[in-house]
């Protein structure tokens, strides 16, 4: 309800300012054609990103409310035909389980006919192998076998199957290979403790060895799962380290990693590291004007325009919401950043009148007023409303006076603990 009220009240005043490109303006259909950048591969890229990821975002889209209803007749019809094309029987069954796809029987009995013809086909190459070639011959035809398990949506069998290859596996590489596989499988599903899991593997793989290129992937991976799981902070510092090595195209497209890079950091990093690693970062400035809004929202909150700020957070919100690893945090990233905002304002003043607050944010007096006592209530933002005369003052705790305050809490703590030991021990 606060998030939702806070869209409406600075967004019914403002118009996101225009992309600063033609290819960048807003159409009709907004709301799929700012998140494309999500769902497919950048032209001229080194990489494109995994079919399943995309097919993932897409189902994703398929749920969210405020997609229209004739883009998730589109989105249907782009789902089935994935899901034909590679034969992905055990998704088909999952979706029309859930109504999101109708069910045909026919269709259903083709893909089962066609998997198991494969199946027999891979087990055939695997008894082969094992009969009359080496050992790397038979690891690449159980690999095959994984990756067909994964091609089709088979969650179970393909972790099975994977387990499997590794026990055919010795290169710690290949061993690498085989987690990112999971992780992927993992980054499909949401399955953040199959995911957790395999980031820890990952880690203990490269105590044996292993090459900087893939040190560096798990890294974005790990990113990844970390903004996922809400841990912004060190999603931003895995992102920002990954910034000149980035080779994860599998994941991503270059911009939507930026995207990313530049959300968590924002909120994560203090103006000094911002200014620094993101603002005038070249890697980021090279792509940064490519999704649209992101570069005014950056450098609007590093100049202190704040009216700009919020009408490019009005348009980024919309990108928030339709990104699947980011859309559960939408209210808590919504707060995050306004605290950020209405702190670093705040910062340059002892008072200030609410009157020329809300002014500098392009809002009304009593969207600021309401804003800022949600969190001063909450703790977030230090300083106090005098009602009466309109203005607010500043009370910024030192680090001196914060570490005092904590001593006498921590001390109160320790003496009650005292005292309730006395009473059962005979001092």
């Amino acid at each position: 309800i606060e998030s939702n009220s806070f869209i409406i009240g600075f967004t019914s005043s403002l118009v996101p300012p225009p992309a600063r490109k033609a290819s960048q303006k807003r159409s009709s259909n907004s709301l799929l054609t700012e998140s494309s950048h999500f769902s497919a591969a950048m032209e001229g890229q080194e990489g494109t990103q995994q079919p399943h990821l995309v097919l993932a975002h897409k189902l994703f889209l398929l749920i969210h409310p405020d997609v229209q209803d004739i883009e998730k007749v589109r989105l249907t019809e782009e789902v089935l035909a994935s899901v034909k094309a590679d034969d992905m029987s055990p998704l088909y069954e999952t979706l029309t389980g859930s109504s999101l796809l109708d069910l045909d029987r026919s269709v259903l009995d083709s893909m089962r006919a066609k998997n198991e013809e494969e199946l027999k086909k891979l087990d055939e190459k695997i008894a082969d192998a094992e009969e009359n070639l080496g050992e790397s011959e038979v690891r690449e035809a159980h690999l095959a076998k994984s990756l067909f398990f994964i091609r089709i949506g088979d969650k179970d069998r393909a972790l099975e199957q994977l387990k499997v290859t590794e026990s055919k596996t010795v290169a710690v590489g290949l061993k690498m290979d085989l987690v990112f596989h999971t992780l992927q499988l993992g980054f499909f599903y949401m399955d953040f403790d199959l995911i957790s899991k395999s980031i820890d593997k990952a880690k203990n793989l490269f105590e044996e060895g292993g090459d900087w290129e893939r040190k560096n992937r798990l890294k974005v991976y790990e990113g990844l799962y970390c903004m996922s799981t809400r841990n912004f902070k060190k999603a931003a510092n895995l992102f920002l380290d990954s910034i000149s090595t980035f080779t994860t195209y599998e994941l991503f497209p270059y911009d939507t990693f930026i995207f990313y890079t530049v959300l968590t950091s924002i909120i994560s990093l203090d103006r000094v590291s911002l200014k620094q690693k993101v603002v005038d970062a070249p890697e980021i400035l090279t792509v940064i004007g490519k999704v649209p809004y992101l570069s005014e929202f950056l450098n609007s909150l590093y100049d202190c325009q704040y009216k700009s700020f919020f009408s490019a957070f009005a348009g980024l919100t919309e990108q928030i919401k339709l990104d699947r690893y980011l859309h559960p945090h939408f209210r808590y990233y919504m707060r995050e950043v306004r605290t950020v905002v209405y702190s670093q304002f705040l910062e340059s003043y002892k008072s200030v009148t609410i009157e020329a607050m809300a002014k500098a944010f392009g809002v009304s007096v009593e969207f600021i007023d309401l804003e800022l006592s949600r969190f001063i209530a909450a703790g977030k933002l230090h300083c106090k409303i005098d009602k009466v005369a309109g203005v607010l003052e500043t009370n910024r705790p030192d680090s001196k006076n914060a570490l005092y305050q904590a001593t006498i809490k921590q001390g109160d703590f320790l003496l009650n603990r005292i005292q309730k030991l006395s009473r059962v021990i005979d001092l």
